[in-house]
């Protein structure tokens, strides 16, 4: 599982370090590769095996609405596959780097079957939001009911 978060760079060519822990995670997939598309104004990036069952989701639950079809259009077909190197980088192809606004610092986010790959920017919008929902009688029931 992908946990954790933590802050990085992403360099002039568009690649990032992927922290060890998971690294870890990535290699015990079946392969080095890493599919990356946009969600919620970040990245979301699964390994190879979790990104099938992803696929099936989604050929499973789709229906015939246009909502749908766009959704999948964007999210399927905005995919990319980035190969981890040697030095444990992904590239990050420009459209996605335009797309989250991810120039310099980053924050990568673990979040159990995949993880985040957020602007540094973003992220403070998210989290601020995140404490204004906090605050929601509702919200805070939800998030009870999980007895954490």
């Amino acid at each position: 599982m992908f946990r954790g978060t933590s802050y990085h760079i992403i360099d002039a060519k568009g690649r990032i370090k992927i922290p060890s822990r998971f690294r870890e995670k990535i290699r015990q997939s079946e392969t080095d590769v890493i599919m990356v598309s946009r969600f919620d104004n970040c990245l979301v990036s699964y390994t190879m095996d979790e990104w099938r069952k992803v696929e099936e989701r989604i050929l499973s639950l789709s229906e015939n609405s246009e909502v749908m079809r766009r959704f999948r259009r964007f999210f399927i077909g905005g995919a990319s596959e980035c190969i981890c190197d040697n030095q444990d980088r992904i590239l990050i192809p420009p459209k996605l780097r335009e797309d989250t606004e991810l120039e310099k610092d980053i924050v990568l986010v673990g979040v159990l079957n995949h993880f985040e790959i957020w602007s540094k920017q973003n992220y403070d919008i998210e989290e601020l939001a995140l404490a204004s929902d906090m605050k929601k009688e509702d919200l805070r029931n939800e998030i009870g009911r999980l007895r954490l």
